[in-house]
């Protein structure tokens, strides 16, 4: 079996989470394929194409447009597609038209519909239609979590074939023997901190956990560091901080890590905190845990599937009951401990092996 996936996300100028997905399924997908199957990566016509060079993975491949003429050209159902493939695979709504063998899409979450508010009127537009052709033309979609299958079933006509396929922890994230040392090279504080890892726009959080971090108690709060690429929506940190009070250092911007400091930064965190409005599955959240460090997230329905009893939750937008979380996770070491190892224990069962295994056996029961 010949599976074309189109790894366009990757080469991006924001990849973000999808990016990272894009990237780790199609590797592991190549290690674990069976004899005589193989993946090969495709993208829009980039002149350097070196970032969705990927372990195992044939490719990358050129389509003859531009990634802004692709994308047009699908929006409109133009089948310019992979050649050479018995089953095609969009790894997020940037998918090619239906055209004579099986399409795969992965949908990552309902945001256009439940909070449209948090992304760019043109983006809400492009996601929904996308998801709706998708629904009418798709072989199969693939969701990262149950809640988000509920959650399209609620705004789009879905095929019959709706896979929770899940995500997993990135070899690349092992956790170095001098995480602390590292950390702080990378710019992190010695003496601990808490940590947000995520693009940095509104559906994120990031005002209600400097909100948060200005509401705690003087003597237990901790510096925050956020690590992420700038997003839509023009949230500035520092200026937020300012405007709420913090002082210089309380918040540290690092922007985007590669990854063997952000394994170093997240390891030695007192805690990540994760306070979207939604997500569809949270690869912090499962990252932070295999590190060994405690996860406190907002009570998005995603989220509290994937963190199980491991994780801390505050209710979506609750300053105070977030600041309150924090407090409790500095004066309890214990408590800190515990969560450490029941997010060991939770992490366990994400891998991006387990990932790919589902996607090839769902590529062997679509029909031909």
């Amino acid at each position: 079996m010949r599976v074309a996936m189109v790894v366009e996300q990757i080469l991006a100028p924001l990849p973000g989470g999808t990016g990272r997905y894009t990237a780790e399924v199609a590797e592991a997908l190549a290690a674990v394929a069976p004899t005589g199957c193989r993946v090969t990566g495709w993208v829009a016509a980039h002149r350097r194409v070196g970032a969705a060079r990927l372990r195992g993975v044939r490719g990358p491949r050129r389509l003859p447009l531009s990634r802004r003429a692709l994308t047009l050209a699908w929006e409109r159902g133009v089948p310019l597609v992979p050649t050479g493939a018995d089953v095609v695979h969009a790894p997020t709504l940037l998918a090619p038209p239906r055209a004579g063998r099986p399409l795969v899409v992965t949908v990552h979450d309902a945001v256009p519909w439940t909070h449209p508010e948090t992304l760019t009127p043109r983006g809400v537009r492009w996601h929904r239609a996308m998801a709706e052709r998708v629904g009418r033309s798709a072989d199969a979609v693939v969701v990262p979590t149950a809640a988000v299958a509920r959650e399209l079933r609620r705004w789009v006509a879905l095929p019959e074939r709706v896979v929770v396929a899940g995500a997993g922890v990135s070899g690349r994230l092992a956790r170095p023997d001098d995480a602390a040392d590292r950390a702080v090279r990378a710019g992190a504080p010695r003496d601990g901190y808490f940590l947000s890892v995520a693009t940095l726009e509104p559906r994120k959080g990031l005002d209600v956990l400097l909100a948060a971090l200005a509401a705690m108690p003087h003597e237990r709060r901790l510096p925050l560091v956020l690590v992420g690429q700038p997003g839509w929506g023009g949230v500035q940190p520092l200026e937020l901080a300012r405007d709420l009070g913090l002082r210089q250092g309380d918040v540290v911007v690092l922007g985007r890590l590669p990854d063997p400091d952000l394994a170093a930064v997240m390891a030695a965190a007192v805690a990540v905190v994760v306070p979207s409005r939604a997500e569809g599955f949270g690869l912090p959240v499962v990252e932070a845990m295999a590190a060994g460090t405690p996860v406190v997230t907002s009570d998005d329905p995603a989220l509290v599937e994937v963190g199980g009893d491991a994780t801390f939750v505050a209710p979506i937008g609750d300053v105070a009951a977030l600041a309150a979380a924090l407090t409790e996770l500095v004066d309890g070491p214990g408590l800190r401990r515990d969560m450490a190892a029941r997010g060991l224990a939770r992490a366990g069962q994400f891998t991006w092996e387990r990932t790919a295994r589902t996607l090839w056996d769902l590529y062997r029961d679509l029909p031909r």
